[in-house]
């Protein structure tokens, strides 16, 4: 099979789509984890780790390297979560701490945190 510029075409890898990962996005900026200061992280993880375990078994399945920066993103909304919530954690230091100490004792507390769990670089 050759494609229209008249390359061979020689493989396919299976991804999440480019539709599909904006329409996750979006549903993940409505939650509007950053604004929930009222719920504790157990109530947050209760929330969302049904749902992002679902987009990780389905979308994940071939090429889980595609989910990376959503979860990256899910990570970001959490440290904002975190800073708002607790107000000695806005600097970044002590927020980087809070996080490390957090994925260290507790590494499956969120779902994505099985494949990201990296301190979020955007604040």
């Amino acid at each position: 099979m050759r494609t229209q510029t008249g390359e061979l075409f020689v493989g396919f890898n299976p991804a999440i789509s480019k539709d599909a990962l904006k329409k996750i996005s979006g549903q993940v900026r409505s939650w509007r984890l950053h604004r929930r200061t009222r719920l504790s992280v157990a109530d947050l993880a209760k929330r969302i780790n049904p749902v992002v375990r679902g987009w990780m078994n389905y979308y994940g399945a071939f090429r889980r390297s595609a989910l990376y920066p959503l979860l990256l993103r899910i990570n970001a909304y959490l440290m904002r979560w975190l800073r708002k919530k607790f107000k000695q954690l806005r600097g970044r230091k002590k927020a980087d701490r809070a996080w490390e100490r957090a994925v260290a004792t507790r590494p499956k507390f969120f779902a994505h945190w099985a494949w990201v769990n990296l301190v979020p670089a955007v604040w």
